[in-house]
């Protein structure tokens, strides 16, 4: 730049300023430094006189010959006094308040168990095992697992996943403060991938209210609170990324809270709480390629976590209501075709005979559009509802039948446990010895994740090393004739077994497909 321009840039600044701002008048008049200062924001703090960059802390005082008054900084944004931020405008405050309340009910989950110790390949040689029947056995291990966990009563009851506590011998439960109790597993279901935990020790303790997860929006605040990668008791935040996730493998109910709050391994079990202090849900599980939190969690709905804990103080097992009915998705076409505007709703194509949904009306063709007041979107959303629901309650429903809307009340009952299960366990020189059986009833399909019309006689269990192993036999088989004779009950089948025949001819359903074996 030519001095000539430097000079006319100084003289057409100077011109337009009628007066020098404070901070470019020194004690011994005017600097060129205090004047681009103060024409940059840069000058001395004029409540401290301090520069070149002013306290926060510190309101600032209008300047009189400034045309727009500094804002002054929220008094509540410093000190203890702290609260939820409320708006944009108050995002500098602080989430420690409702940390604070909320922490102490989130506690670490410890489950252990014992691991059998390998034994010997020569353990049962009458010769060999006397030389090496040792050499190769090893002590028993402990094989633990970590997890969280949230208290929802103040008489110590806590709700974590299953899968932290699944085929644990001992599980103990650690506050934040160090302070560790035992527990007692009093329900746990691999199918909601549900426990509820009982704390060995006296009350109160602190707890956590369930809020209604009905009223979660997709962009709600939310903190995740846990243990992750078991480092101690960690906070993130994020926000409600969308609802009703559903087919993310985790749980038979496939319906899920999906959250950016950062959840890692270990956080399993812990809580998801809204911007009131409440539990929203139980964190269960991430997406992730590489191991870690990539923004994407799920959550289990505190209602149906309300639904099981409801369960587990009458102290029976957790389970869906049984309707006697099958349900699918209404497609594009299907929903075109009932003059839907989209497609909504879970469409009846099966109802058994003397069953509550045919009690309550239900015909094939029906399509349920509601449960109450909400909207069902498909089947995953129509057994969410019901579930949470809860056994020996009644379902409101609107079904679109042709070009009518029919309401229709619908009890929920538990499945009937008809005919009776006479668990028996074959024995014998026959292809079945080894196998614990069970009769087939709505109940123990249920249990099994069966389809509900299936009857006769259905394999539980199967002995390691047994003959039933040998021939490939495994749990959840329906057994249905042997050498041509329909299997009819577990009573049938073993005196069947009690005959003496030159072979073994039998059939079997495994996944919905028929299969036939012959054994000599």
């Amino acid at each position: 730049m030519r001095p000539n321009q430097l000079f006319r840039i100084l003289l057409v600044t100077l011109v337009a300023i009628p007066s020098l701002p404070q901070g470019a008048v020194a004690e011994e008049g005017w600097s060129l430094r205090g004047l681009v200062q103060s024409l940059f924001g840069e000058g001395d703090d004029p409540a401290t006189g301090e520069g070149p960059y002013p306290d926060p802390t510190v309101p600032r005082q209008p300047d009189a010959a400034s045309p727009v008054p500094a804002v002054p900084v929220p008094g509540d944004a410093v000190g203890a006094d702290r609260r939820v931020p409320g708006g944009n405008a108050e995002i500098q405050l602080s989430f420690a308040p409702l940390v604070k309340e909320t922490a102490p009910a989130v506690v670490n989950v410890y489950a252990a168990r014992a691991v059998p110790a390998r034994q010997s390949p020569f353990a049962n040689d009458p010769f060999f095992g006397q030389f090496f029947g040792q050499r190769f056995d090893s002590r028993p291990r402990m094989e633990s697992s970590l997890g969280s966990g949230v208290i929802v009563d103040a008489t110590g009851l806590v709700v974590t996943n299953n899968h932290v506590v699944a085929d644990a011998d001992e599980v103990r439960i650690a506050f934040a403060d160090g302070r560790e109790f035992q527990t007692t597993v009093l329900l746990k279901d691999d199918k909601v991938d549900l426990a509820v935990l009982k704390i060995d020790g006296e009350g109160p303790f602190p707890m956590l209210a369930m809020a209604n997860s009905d009223g979660l929006e997709i962009g709600d605040l939310v903190l995740a609170i846990g243990n992750p990668f078991g480092i101690g008791q960690t906070v993130t935040n994020g926000i409600v990324s969308a609802l009703a996730r559903t087919h993310i493998g985790v749980n038979d109910f496939g319906f899920f809270i999906q959250t950016d709050a950062a959840i890692n391994p270990g956080n399993s079990g812990g809580a998801l709480i809204d911007m009131q202090g409440q539990l929203v849900g139980v964190n269960t599980a991430i997406f992730s390629r590489s191991g870690g939190s990539n923004g994407i969690g799920f959550a289990i709905l505190s209602n149906m976590v309300a639904s099981f804990v409801r369960a587990a103080r009458e102290g029976d097992r957790f389970e869906q209501p049984f309707l006697g009915a099958g349900f699918a998705p209404v497609t594009p076409d299907i929903a075109e075709a009932l003059g839907l505007d989209r497609p909504t709703g879970a469409l009846v194509h099966e109802v058994g005979g003397g069953t509550p949904a045919a009690e309550a009306g239900l015909e094939v063709g029906d399509v349920i559009l509601t449960v109450g007041d909400v909207a069902i979107d498909s089947p995953d959303a129509l057994g969410y509802r019901l579930a949470t629901t809860g056994i020996g309650g009644v379902a409101k429903l609107q079904i679109l039948r042709g070009d009518e809307r029919l309401a229709l009340d619908l009890p929920l009952q538990p499945a009937p446990e008809t005919p009776p299960r006479d668990e028996r366990v074959l024995g014998g020189d026959t292809p079945f010895a080894g196998t614990t059986v069970l009769n087939l009833s709505p109940r123990v399909a249920s249990e099994l994740d069966l389809p509900m019309n299936k009857t006769g006689v259905v394999v539980t269990a199967v002995a390691r090393g047994s003959y039933a192993a040998r021939f490939g036999l495994r749990p959840r088989d329906i057994l249905l004739t042997l050498n041509g004779e329909t299997i009819e009950s577990t009573e049938a089948l073993e005196t069947m077994l009690g005959g003496r025949f030159l072979g073994w001819r039998f059939e079997l359903e495994r996944d919905g497909r028929r299969m036939a074996q012959m054994v000599r």
